[in-house]
């Protein structure tokens, strides 16, 4: 985990966090980098009461895409499982500080959920192929 915490230091790009309702109607919405708090194994989201907390906590698995800023398809994407959420506004305001994030006009730390996933797998952006059963 160490070498993703690198990479999202050292990279610029964009993300987009897809999840799925307990019926499997599926949502996609930009996110920002995740935060990694020292829990080996787990990256965390900050997260507004949206359709997209409102499925994970529904349905426990996410997909994270992370597209790098620049030419070519470069990227990662982790896919999640959540294990855990707090409400702790002082914490989610430092994160936010930390990372130079700003909350929109109607939002504030205390609106949001801090998410933590543990990452299942992490393959590229593209070109990975999957082995299948046949």
């Amino acid at each position: 985990m160490k070498d993703l915490q690198q990479y999202f230091t050292e990279k610029s790009g964009h993300a987009i966090l897809g999840t799925a309702d307990a019926a499997g109607k599926v949502d996609m919405a930009i996110y920002s980098k995740p935060f990694f708090l020292g829990t080996e194994g787990e990256i965390a989201l900050i997260m507004a009461n949206r359709l997209s907390y409102a499925n994970i906590t529904k349905n426990p698995h996410a997909a994270y895409m992370f597209i790098e800023q620049g030419t070519g398809y470069h990227g990662k994407r982790l896919y999640l499982t959540k294990v855990r959420e707090e409400k702790d506004a002082a914490l989610i305001q430092k994160l936010m500080d930390e990372k130079g994030y700003h909350f929109t006009k109607e939002e504030d730390a205390s609106a949001m959920t801090l998410v933590h996933f543990r990452v299942e797998s992490i393959i590229p952006l593209v070109g990975h192929t999957v082995a299948t059963g046949a």
